[in-house]
């Protein structure tokens, strides 16, 4: 399970794509953890009740928590190239559910634009996995 978890191409195209969506991820997972760059923080971002977008995403800030961890851990993982499938199944989530949300609206600011330019790196990185630079590729020369 390990071993398919850290798989990884041996692209050197992964680093670029890990950098821009892991800096931007931690970005806003640590505005709405810890109210970091202005931010909600944690208290106010999970208060949002009438934030969640379908009626069955009760209660709404286990969601709104959910949301935001999976910004802030799948960034921090997808960064680091550590579990990068792991960490940009996390996006994938996320973004998905922003391009549900913002439907039909393509752009911004309040259009799914950016979510589906996300969307498709975090895919990449799903299916690549951390390429070179990464934790992932650490690991699998150490099993070797």
């Amino acid at each position: 399970m390990l071993r398919r978890l850290t798989s990884t191409s041996s692209t050197w195209a992964t680093v670029p794509l890990r950098l821009a969506l892991g800096i931007a991820f931690i970005g806003h997972g640590l505005q709405k953890v810890l109210g970091k760059f202005n931010g909600p923080g944690w208290a106010k971002w999970t208060s949002f009740s009438e934030m969640a977008p379908f009626p069955f995403m009760r209660p709404a800030w286990l969601w709104l928590g959910a949301a935001a961890l999976a910004e802030l851990i799948g960034g921090i993982l997808v960064l680091l190239g550590f579990f990068t499938r792991v960490g940009a199944l996390l996006i994938v989530g996320v973004m998905v559910t922003a391009i549900a949300v913002l439907w039909p609206v393509f752009f911004a600011p309040a259009g799914i634009e950016l979510a589906v330019a996300m969307l498709g790196m975090a895919l990449a990185l799903l299916i690549m996995g951390g390429g070179q630079a990464s934790v992932d590729r650490m690991i699998g020369r150490g099993r070797r």
